[in-house]
C-alpha cells in the first residue's frame, strides 16, 4: 500500500481532475504519483446488421491526428452508463437502439486514471436524427466486421475502447454468450 503524504499540485478541468502527490512506498522510499479523477465513459459497438459495424471517425488532439473507432462518451453526473450510450450512439451516428447490452468494463489507463470505460453492444438500429456531435466527429461509416479485424492487426485501427471492445465481442461470440438473433 502507498501512503499519501501531500498534495503537490492540483488541475480542475471541465470533466477531470488531476494531482501531483508525494507519497510513501511500502519500502519506505519517497516518490510522486499522478492520479486523474475522470468521469465513466460508455462505449458502443453498434451493429446496423450481423455482419457490420457502425465506427466514427475523430479528430485527437493529444496524438495530432483523426482516428477511426466505436462511438463513445463520458457519462454525464447522474446518468447511468446505458442511458449514456444510448445518448452517445444517438450524437455520434444519429442511430437508436432497440437492444443495448454492456458486454464488459475496464479501466483504461489503471496507472494513473480512476476512469473506467464500460462497452456496449447495440442492435436493432433505427435511424433517428441527423447527426449531432459535429465539433468532433468528422464522418461516420459502416464498415464489415472482418474488415475491422484486419485494419486493428495492420494498425490502422489503434484505439484501445475499440480493439479491447471487439476482442471481447469475437470471444463472447465464440462462447455462445452472445446469440445470433441478438444482430436480427
Amino acid at each position: 500500500m502507498e501512503e499519501t503524504i501531500r498534495t503537490l499540485g492540483i488541475l480542475k478541468a471541465r470533466h477531470f481532475s488531476a494531482s501531483l502527490n508525494a507519497v510513501r512506498l511500502r519500502s519506505g522510499r519517497l516518490t510522486e504519483r499522478i492520479k486523474i479523477e475522470h468521469p465513466e465513459a460508455a462505449a458502443i459497438l453498434a451493429f446496423p446488421d450481423r455482419d457490420h459495424i457502425i465506427m466514427v471517425r475523430q479528430w485527437r488532439y493529444a496524438i495530432g491526428c483523426e482516428t477511426l473507432e466505436i462511438p463513445a462518451g463520458k457519462v454525464d453526473p447522474g446518468e447511468v452508463p446505458e442511458t449514456c450510450a444510448g445518448r452517445e450512439l444517438m450524437e455520434e451516428t444519429g442511430q437508436r437502439a432497440r437492444r443495448l447490452v454492456e458486454i464488459f468494463s475496464y479501466y483504461p489507463a489503471i496507472g494513473y486514471a480512476d476512469e473506467v470505460i464500460r462497452i456496449f453492444v447495440a442492435s436493432g438500429l433505427e435511424a433517428a436524427s441527423d447527426r449531432e456531435d459535429n465539433d468532433e466527429i468528422s464522418e461516420t461509416e459502416i464498415i464489415r466486421l472482418s474488415e475491422v479485424h484486419d485494419m486493428i492487426m495492420s494498425g490502422r485501427i489503434r484505439d484501445g475502447k475499440t480493439v479491447i471492445a471487439l476482442s471481447v465481442l469475437r470471444a463472447r461470440m465464440e462462447r455462445g454468450e452472445i446469440p445470433d438473433n441478438f444482430f436480427s
